[in-house]
């Protein structure tokens, strides 16, 4: 397999710049697919188990978070489940997404997009939307989790593998074309300790969203300022995804005290 093939194209880069954005469509075949879905509902089981004596747990908002196998688990919003929506970091809970890390099929666009040839993660999470289950996650960017602790956000560069097809339907992910221009936005002042962390609506115009529609297997790569946000899955279907955001090397993995919690652990 040459690396070479999957460096980003002159196109993607320039709409990288122009939209924030670009999707690579049906990168990962049936068969990975159905080993990274599996390997999913293992670190699935594993939270939920860490979840049951967990060293720590605590709301922010009505938000249930647990602390516990190294990572922080947010549950399902509403408290009418106790299903895992979020788990970050993820990629030590299977020796599998340990793998993916250094996939060329993330690690080769990504040199082009963080203007380094040699990268490192600088953080990873996993994205479940259980059918009739999942809830909406308000417009927001990644930049203001991040920024406080990080001097080079404009340098961080998100790429999400759609592990099932993503539709409207089961909450696909929406992106605004063209909000990372102006940087970090401003949040709602205001809306409770995690307000600040949404986007202001003035703040953007949301007739640019565009549904990211995705066979699975499909990437995207958005930039940490592109606003973006989803609605319910209101299907029968599951809607999950992991998501990998790479920077510059030389860096430390992104990693706060639990006090602070609130800034980092979030779910689309």
């Amino acid at each position: 397999m040459s690396r070479a093939r999957f460096r980003a194209t002159p196109e993607e880069l320039e709409a990288y710049s122009k939209d924030g954005f670009f999707v690579r469509r049906s990168v990962f075949d049936g068969g990975e697919l159905d080993d990274l879905r599996a390997a999913a509902e293992r670190a699935v089981a594993e939270a939920e188990r860490g979840a049951s004596a967990p060293d720590r747990a605590y709301a922010i908002d009505g938000n249930r978070y647990v602390e516990a196998r190294g990572a922080t688990i947010q549950l399902e919003h509403g408290g009418a489940t106790d299903a895992v929506r979020v788990i970050e970091p993820f990629h030590r809970l299977d020796p599998r997404f340990e793998a993916l890390i250094d996939d060329p099929r993330f690690v080769e666009p990504m040199r082009d997009l963080v203007g380094s040839e040699a990268v490192s993660l600088f953080t990873d999470k996993l994205n479940l939307k259980r059918p009739r289950e999942g809830s909406r996650f308000r417009w927001h960017q990644d930049s203001p989790y991040w920024v406080f602790d990080c001097g080079h956000v404009d340098r961080l560069v998100n790429a999400m593998l759609a592990l099932d097809p993503a539709a409207p339907e089961n909450g696909c992910l929406s992106v605004v074309r063209g909000s990372h221009r102006r940087g970090l936005l401003p949040g709602l002042e205001g809306d409770g300790m995690l307000g600040p962390l949404f986007t202001d609506p003035r703040a953007f115009d949301a007739s640019d969203a565009v549904p990211a529609e995705l066979p699975a297997g499909s990437l995207l790569f958005f930039s940490p300022h592109t606003v973006h946000g989803s609605e319910p899955n209101l299907s029968d279907r599951p809607r999950r995804a992991l998501l990998f955001t790479y920077q510059p090397a030389g860096h430390r993995m992104f990693k706060l005290p639990e006090e602070r919690a609130a800034r980092i652990y979030r779910g689309e």
